[in-house]
Parts: structure tokens; C-alpha cells; sequence
């Protein structure tokens, strides 16, 4: 029998329970989905700023000179109502203001004065030397000189002949003549058409102006000489293995005496790799000294995966100054002291700046810290050390009047603003990063010689990912791990103010002549005369 009557108070507030439970769960999946939507809207922005976009993080007020736009910021914080307490101000440290830059000096530089020069002189015919006016006999009273820059390359062949001497009294009256030929010096790859000079040209090309080898072959067919793509690939990697990975493993070892490294890692792809698919990512592992080392080292390492195994078996029991970005693989080195990247940190900053609609807010805040630590590392740089005083302890006591303070105030901020942020948003993104990395991203504080950030190593991969745009990959595990070798000296060459080319052609002009255990220490980058300019 069906009931028609009017439902209990118990049943009515069993359904209001329910309905109840149901609002309650579609607000909290409305609010996840806006989350979702809020965060992929970011990635959308951000896609569609790295593929149009310039991709500098640069500031419009990056020479810290902001009163031109506090106006139109204080107006924009307003539209905002104050989000998030974005307004906050910078604690006054006494720090003085920054020297304007000094300007750029306009016009056409000079030609090097250590280039050769050629002098080609220009004459008037003779019939031409006699005076318009008079028409008596001039006599010359001096002369113009301009000056052009006049380049050629050029190929030869270099025709290596050896005497060959024998006995006459012996070929006339003994069973066996005795045949002594002259010796030459031995040759980087015995058996190739290759100089030492052709090799470094070739390097040269291809791991500092970032020619693919394809490219390379179509410029010596150009120049009237075909070399294959395969013959300059073995070309690098012979180099590699029988010669510049000496230098490297020499690098190496002085790499791990160093007081600080920098490290980082980046992508590679590899098509014939063992057990693993032509289009899956392998890293190149980077290594680099400190700024201020007497012996400026970068290195590559090449290997197939990301894990912490890697930096591990690259710097063994390190127990110097280590920085790095918030990757946990370098963390997990136990003897070294770790620091942390500001420059990551900003950069999270300055992509949820990008994300949005308007200027201002906490992105804009924040970066306003991040300039106040970066305008005091640039003073205190620059700053002289009291009487009795080292540079890092100078540097030190720079940081600890100006820069802490504001980190500090930064720290503060961050602890305020962090409960409400949405935590998968990229303002989110970036207060949590920055305070789940404090520890290490501060402790440059407390001593001169560390560095605020990573950008020292990150401009040297740069040149690297520069030239992986043009080669795209590398065929084989020994062609990675040649490049890696190459990639790595001509970086080092760079650090250390030595012409590449040069470098490389003294080298393996060298390193063949000499002994599997002879010293080659006077042939590390760092030991070679330096690139001399006008």
C-alpha cells in the first residue's frame, strides 16, 4: 500500500541532510574546477609568452630606477584593493643609491692593433702630378690612410716528405740493404687527411658556432674539398677519445679541488642508446667553478638518466661549497655544503607576473624584494675592504647590513601572503618554492665567497642548448659523449679568456707527441696565453 501522506519531520530533515551534502560537494568540486581552470588559463599564458614573447626576465625599471612608475603602480594596487597585502615597503638599510651605467660610446670601434697589416698604396699616374694652376711638377706632402678589414680562407695541401736514405757499399756487397727514412712528428688521427689545424677548425665550428656537421660538409665542399658527414663525425670522435679526454679527465680531477661548483643539468636526446627509445630525453650534467677561481673550469658529463647516482659519481666525497637549484638529486651529496638558486626563485615570481591581466599585485611585491638583493650584490661587489680586511669578509659584512634585513622582511611576507594563494596557481607555485628552499636559498649570507645564484653556470649551458637547436640530437652514446668532451673545453676556453681555436690547434698538435702519463698541465686552458684585444 502506497503512502500518500504528508512526510515526518525526520524524513524531512534526512532530505535536507542530503541535499545539503550534495551543495556541499558541488561547491567543492566548482572550487577545484576553477582552481583548474585558474591554473591552466597560467599555462595557456605563459605557452603562448614563450612561444611569441620575448623571453628575457627583465624589468622595465631592471636599473632600479622606479619613479617614473610608482604612479601607475600605486594605481594599479588600488584596482587590486590592496591583494594580499601586496603593499609592503622595502626596510631602509642605509644602502646607498646604484651609479648609473656608464654610457655607451657610439661610432665604429677601431680594428684590432694586433692584426697584421697590409699596406696597399694607390698613386696618381704621372700625367695627373702636374698643378692644375700652374701646371708646374707637384711633389707629394703626405698621405690618407683608411683602413678595412680584409679576411680570407684559405685550404692547401701540405705534402709531408720524408727522405729515405740507404747504403751503396751495402747494396752492392750485402745481402741486406739497410733503408732509414726520416721521421715526422706524429699526427692527431695517424692515417687521415686531417691536420691538427683541420680538426680544430672543424670543432671550432661546430661546438662554438653551433654548425651542424651536415652543414660543415656542404662548407669544405664549397672550399673544392668534399669531406663526408661521417669522416668529420669520426673526426670529433677520434679527437675526443684519443686526445681531448686527457685534458678532461685532468679538468676534472682539478674541478673537485675547487672551494665551490656550480652545478645544473639539461636535456639531451640520443638516437641509438641502449634499451632506450630514439625519442627519449638523456641529460647533460654541468659542472662549473666559482667566478672568482684562479682556474676557471666548466665541464659536461654526459649520461642517460637524471638520478642523484650521477652528480654522486661525478664529484665522489666533495666537501666544498656546492650550489645548485632545488632539484633533491643534488641534495642528496652529504659532505657538501649546499646553496640555494635566487634566480629560481624570481624567475617563479616573473612568470606569475606574466599570468596576469594587469600589473601589480604580489608578483610585482616580490620582485621588488628579489631587486633590493640584487642591487646590494652588485655594491657589494664593488665595495673595498677596511684596512686589514679580505674581500670575502668585506662582501660578508655588505650582505649581512643590507641583505638580511631584507630577506627578512621578504621572509615575512612570504609566511603572510602564503595562506592565501591558491596552491596551484603560479604565485602559489613560487611562495612555496621559495619558502621550502630558504634554508639554502639564504645562506649565501653568511659567507663572501658564496654567490647568490646559479646564472654564473646557466649562461654557459646557454651556449650549449644555443647549439642543440641547430644539431637537434647526437646519433650515437659515443657521439654524446664526445660532444660532451668538446662542449667542455671550448666552455673552459671561454671562461678562461683563450681563443678556441688556437687553444685547440697547439693542443692537438701537443698531446700526440707526448706520453699516456706525461704532464700535460701546461696545455689546460687556464695555462694558455690569453686572448689579446685592441
Amino acid at each position: 500500500m502506497t503512502r500518500t501522506g504528508k512526510p515526518t519531520v525526520e524524513e524531512l530533515m534526512a532530505q535536507l541532510a542530503a541535499n545539503a551534502a550534495e551543495i556541499a560537494a558541488l561547491k567543492a568540486e566548482k572550487e577545484a574546477l576553477s582552481q583548474r581552470v585558474v591554473k591552466l588559463e597560467e599555462e595557456l599564458a605563459l605557452a603562448r609568452l614563450h612561444r611569441f614573447a620575448p623571453r628575457s626576465e627583465k624589468r622595465a625599471d631592471r636599473l632600479f630606477n622606479e619613479a617614473e612608475q610608482v604612479a601607475a603602480e600605486d594605481e594599479a594596487r588600488n584596482d587590486d584593493g590592496g591583494e594580499d597585502g601586496a603593499g609592503v615597503d622595502l626596510p631602509d638599510t642605509g644602502l646607498p643609491p646604484a651609479d648609473k651605467p656608464a654610457a655607451k660610446k657610439r661610432g665604429r670601434k677601431p680594428l684590432p692593433e694586433n692584426l697584421p697589416r697590409e699596406r696597399v698604396e694607390y698613386d696618381l699616374p704621372d700625367d695627373q702630378k702636374a698643378c692644375p694652376c700652374c701646371h708646374g711638377r707637384m711633389h707629394r706632402m703626405g698621405e690618407t690612410v683608411t683602413e678595412q678589414l680584409h679576411i680570407e680562407v684559405k685550404a692547401k695541401v701540405l705534402q709531408n716528405v720524408r727522405f729515405k736514405y740507404a747504403c751503396r757499399h751495402c747494396d752492392r756487397t750485402g745481402i741486406n740493404t739497410p733503408v732509414v727514412a726520416a721521421p715526422m712528428p706524429a699526427q692527431p688521427l695517424p692515417g687521415s687527411i686531417a691536420t691538427a689545424s683541420t680538426l680544430a677548425f672543424a670543432l671550432v665550428h661546430k661546438y662554438v658556432d653551433g654548425t651542424p656537421l651536415y652543414r660543415l660538409a656542404q662548407t669544405f665542399e664549397r672550399a673544392g674539398v668534399p669531406v663526408s658527414r661521417g669522416a668529420l663525425g669520426h673526426w670529433v670522435i677520434g679527437s675526443s677519445e684519443k686526445h681531448l679526454s686527457r685534458i678532461y679527465d685532468a679538468l676534472k680531477l682539478r674541478l673537485r679541488s675547487q672551494p665551490l661548483i656550480h652545478g645544473d643539468e639539461t636535456t639531451v636526446q640520443v638516437l641509438k642508446e641502449k634499451d632506450k627509445q630514439a625519442t627519449s630525453t638523456s641529460y647533460m650534467w654541468a659542472y662549473r667553478s666559482g667566478e672568482d677561481s684562479d682556474e676557471p673550469i666548466v665541464l659536461l658529463d654526459y649520461q642517460p638518466g637524471r638520478g642523484q647516482i650521477y652528480p654522486q659519481a661525478f664529484l665522489g666525497d666533495y666537501r666544498g661549497l656546492l650550489m645548485s637549484d632545488g632539484y633533491s638529486a643534488w641534495r642528496t651529496l652529504e659532505g657538501a655544503t649546499h646553496l640555494g638558486c635566487m634566480a629560481h626563485s624570481r624567475r617563479r615570481f616573473v612568470n606569475a607576473l606574466k599570468t596576469r591581466n594587469k600589473p601589480g599585485g604580489p608578483p610585482e611585491q616580490a620582485l621588488k624584494f628579489f631587486e633590493q638583493l640584487y642591487r646590494v650584490e652588485g655594491q657589494a661587489r664593488n665595495e673595498k675592504p677596511d684596512k686589514g680586511e679580505t674581500r670575502d669578509h668585506c662582501i660578508r659584512r655588505f650582505r649581512q647590513q643590507h641583505s638580511v634585513p631584507v630577506l627578512n622582511a621578504l621572509k615575512e611576507w612570504l609566511d603572510a601572503i602564503a595562506p592565501k594563494v591558491l596552491p596551484d596557481s603560479k604565485l602559489g607555485d613560487a611562495v612555496s618554492y621559495t619558502l621550502n628552499q630558504w634554508e639554502y636559498l639564504t645562506r649565501y649570507t653568511e659567507d663572501g665567497r658564496m654567490p647568490i645564484d646559479n646564472n654564473l653556470l646557466e649562461r654557459d649551458i646557454r651556449i650549449f642548448a644555443t647549439g642543440r637547436k641547430s644539431w637537434l640530437f647526437s646519433d650515437t652514446v659515443e657521439g654524446a659523449r664526445a660532444s660532451a668532451v668538446v662542449y667542455s673545453l671550448m666552455l673552459t676556453c671561454r671562461a678562461c679568456g683563450v681563443e678556441p681555436l688556437a687553444w685547440l690547434r697547439h693542443v692537438l698538435t701537443e698531446l700526440p707527441n707526448r706520453a699516456g702519463d706525461a704532464d700535460i698541465n701546461d696545455l689546460l686552458p687556464f695555462n694558455f696565453p690569453k686572448t689579446t684585444t685592441a
